[in-house]
């Protein structure tokens, strides 16, 4: 180990024994875990390589360790640490014990990973791997080594595993579940000559069409996958339209709302990013903001969230478009994120401080028609004021002076109100010209009128969105409805077969580990498979009343209980040539 990370980490890593490490060697940008089973291997790894590195350039800061007792806050400012890129931190060697095979994305800038000593259990190898063997990962190739000891018995099981889940691993893409049972207790001393037996036999006629079979799960595994991905895909698109969702207008509807407040507005840095104006600091600001403005700066490494740490990491730049990897200098601006939520909900709130309709628009549009529209919102409400459906309608005509009209204004017809919409969204864009002050007093005088006129045609158009809202409420409820019985009964089934599976577990058979890590391991999940027993039959106590239940819950959550139809806005188009 030694040895690899003299060749690719720092050459001047050595042990006291080989003469020590050489004062004030660099290191490269690479980076390197290394994951043991047992807390006396972890303490041991940890003395042996300070002890190799020592002396060389920043050598008290390149090794980290995480295990169990690391607290939350240095959990998260570990896995910050260690996705930050290397010019950026000098954290290098991160030692680990399973605390952290599961749910952490180390992928960033490590391809590297060290198996100290095995589980051996394929799953949780598989489950390591996974740190850094993952999506968004940079290089084409993840390096994940094991080692051998010629001393050891249990090695020779070891040795016909690596061999023989490459060829799984070519067929299946992974471990598959007859491997995985064949070491669900682990490799024992009198067991070995039968496991290697056992696997080394892995090319029968049995073997064969288990793993066939297998093969064909996962193809239809992978096939439902495809269909589930393209189905998310065409509800994103789908959600995308109804909302008319754009990420320029989103930025502008941003913008808009940091002018509100009296801020500038987000500006451009090039390259898809955009700065936030200091919104915290500028005169009369609401310290309020901090919470929130939090979320734009780089977490702090001690997980301490004071006031040296505010003056010390900057907001980063706001990106609108998903980064190519994990990317912590930048923060994604989304729907979902307080920031956003926050400003959206002062730009909507322009909506309802006015009581009449005392807010018109007047742009200019390279049409030559004269064209006026009535914007309005129609909001939806169910049980306990829940808001469940929320719309803008539109009634769109082309406008007349009202001395000149020999009737009142007619709305357009469905083809030329979509050009009338297609126009005013061209027209609101920057850049758009001012018009002639007279023009804009003729058109200022004809609100009222234009407004009663309109006003007329808006009460049917609400009535038949507000029909329409219903049918797609019902057909939401009655699909979640069914959905959510359907989750049930599999998880019902699911937790059938687990009982019957459980009646032939071994954990009593097992013998008990030496390392006292490990034996509060077996412990802990043994209590853990001894709760979860607990649990599925309190689940299958309540299920057949939770098959009611819920889904009449969802159907009475969608139930319309009242409605809002309000004018907000006129918006008049007037022609840039007449």
């Amino acid at each position: 180990l030694v040895g690899w990370i003299k060749e690719n980490l720092c050459a001047g890593a050595a042990l006291p024994a080989d003469g020590g490490a050489q004062a004030g060697t660099p290191w490269s940008e690479m980076r390197v875990i290394l994951f043991t089973e047992w807390d006396d291997t972890k303490r041991y790894l940890e003395q042996q390589l300070k002890a190799a590195i020592a002396g060389t350039d920043q050598w008290e800061q390149r090794i980290e360790i995480f295990h169990g007792p690391t607290p939350p806050e240095k959990k998260d400012a570990l896995k910050q640490a260690f996705n930050t890129p290397p010019a950026e931190h000098p954290i290098r060697i991160l030692i680990c014990t399973d605390a952290a095979r599961e749910g952490l994305n180390l992928q960033a800038h490590c391809w590297n990973l060290f198996h100290f000593d095995v589980p051996w259990n394929p799953a949780r190898l598989e489950q390591r791997n996974g740190r850094i063997d993952r999506k968004l990962q940079p290089q084409p190739i993840v390096w994940c080594r094991y080692f051998v000891y010629t001393q050891r018995l249990e090695d020779r099981v070891l040795r016909v595993l690596a061999r023989k889940s490459e060829t799984i691993r070519e067929e299946l893409g992974s471990f598959n579940d007859v491997l995985v049972k064949k070491l669900k207790f682990g490799i024992r001393r009198g067991d070995v000559d039968q496991l290697a037996g056992d696997l080394d036999a892995w090319e029968n006629k049995e073997a064969h069409a288990a793993t066939e079979e297998e093969l064909e799960a996962v193809r239809k595994r992978h096939d439902q996958l495809r269909d589930d991905i393209a189905a998310r895909q065409r509800q994103l698109d789908q959600s995308q339209r109804a909302i008319a969702f754009d990420t320029s207008m989103l930025r502008d509807a941003l913008s808009c709302s940091l002018e509100i407040m009296g801020s500038e507005g987000i500006r451009d840095l090039g390259d898809g990013a955009f700065a936030l104006p200091d919104i915290e600091t500028r005169a009369g600001a609401d310290p309020r903001w901090s919470s929130t403005l939090d979320t734009l700066r780089t977490p702090p490494r001690d997980g301490k969230r004071g006031f040296e740490w505010r003056r010390t990491a900057p907001i980063r730049p706001l990106v609108f478009e998903p980064p190519a990897g994990l990317d912590d200098k930048v923060v994604q601006m989304h729907l979902s994120h307080r920031l956003v939520q926050r400003l959206l909900g002062r730009f909507h709130a322009q909506g309802f401080v006015l009581h009449d309709l005392s807010r018109a628009c007047l742009v200019q549009s390279e049409d030559r028609v004269p064209r006026v529209v009535l914007l309005a919102r129609l909001a939806v409400f169910g049980p306990r004021a829940s808001r469940l459906h929320e719309e803008i309608l539109t009634v769109t005509a082309h406008w007349t002076p009202p001395d000149k009209r020999s009737a009142p204004l007619t709305p357009f017809a469905r083809d030329a109100e979509a050009k009338t919409m297609a126009l005013l969204q061209k027209s609101l864009a920057p850049g758009a010209l001012e018009l002639p002050e007279a023009i804009s007093a003729q058109l200022s005088a004809a609100i009222q009128c234009d407004v009663s006129e309109l006003l007329a045609h808006l009460a049917p158009r609400g009535a038949a969105a507000l029909d329409d809202a219903r049918a797609k409420l019902a057909t939401r409820a009655d699909d979640e409805s069914k959905g959510l019985a359907k989750i049930l009964e599999d998880q019902r089934r699911r937790v059938l077969s687990a009982l019957e599976d459980s009646k032939d577990d071994e954990w009593q058979q097992l013998p008990l580990a030496l390392d006292d890590e490990r034996r509060k391991q077996d412990e802990a999940e043994r209590r853990q498979r001894e709760n979860d027993i607990k649990h599925w039959h309190q689940f299958l106590a309540n299920v057949e009343g939770d098959l009611v239940r819920e889904p009449a819950r969802i159907r009475e959550f969608y139930e319309v209980k009242s409605h809002r139809l309000e004018p907000l806005g006129l918006v008049y188009l007037w022609p840039a040539k007449v």
